[in-house]
């Protein structure tokens, strides 16, 4: 069903297209339990290929954000041994992880070590590079939360990268890297930029719900 942004309000919206965005939403953050009793409750099937799947990759989001980064790399290379390989900007950002642990420690000898070992081979292409030196900063400071790159010691980076790692996790598996309800929201921006231009009728994107649950 393809329609004109401008014909929305005229559309009714099916339990079922709700269940779905639902559904997508609790798999993408592996919230199981949740999972199990909203099934339950909707009488829909259960993802029951996706159950495995949701517990490994809980394993390696939980590794990340209780500040255990290097068990968190072991796990994903068990899933996908060829993803932080390919994608160097995400293993950095694990590594990195561990490296402002060691900092928040006070363990300054052996973040130098550690960066120098595992972060510095990191350093030729110039964004890891700039990277590099962000992180490298810290050490500059008795008191790190007062550097300007403070905000490398918080828990919002920590959750940055898991929920980059999950994302990269589950593309390499060939699922959605998105929730439905982060794609409707993506698609809903989209029509709205282009409804805000001086466009014609004809150049409105149109938008299939139908298409879009299966993406």
């Amino acid at each position: 069903m393809d329609v004109d942004p401008r014909h929305y309000e005229q559309i009714g919206i099916k339990d079922n297209d709700i269940h779905n965005i639902v559904l997508s939403y609790l798999v993408h953050n592996c919230y199981r339990e949740t999972l199990e009793s909203f099934v339950d409750c909707t009488g829909m099937r259960e993802p029951a290929d996706y159950i495995e799947d949701m517990e490994k990759r809980k394993g390696i989001f939980c590794c990340v954000l209780e500040g255990n980064a290097l068990k968190a790399i072991e796990l994903t290379e068990q899933v996908a041994s060829d993803l932080l390989e390919n994608n160097k900007d995400l293993h950095f950002d694990l590594l990195s992880l561990h490296f402002v642990e060691l900092v928040c420690a006070k363990k300054c000898t052996e973040a130098l070590e550690f960066a120098q070992n595992k972060l510095m081979p990191f350093g030729k292409e110039q964004k890891l590079l700039e990277k590099l030196e962000d992180f490298l900063s810290l050490l500059a400071y008795e008191e790190p939360e007062k550097s300007p790159m403070f905000h490398l010691l918080g828990s919002e980076y920590q959750q940055h990268v898991a929920d980059k790692l999950n994302r990269a996790i589950l593309a390499h598996r060939n699922l959605p890297s998105y929730t439905a309800v982060e794609r409707l929201i993506q698609q809903t921006i989209v029509v709205r930029q282009s409804l805000n231009q001086d466009h014609g009728k004809d150049e409105i994107p149109s938008f299939s719900l139908k298409d879009f649950l299966k993406g």
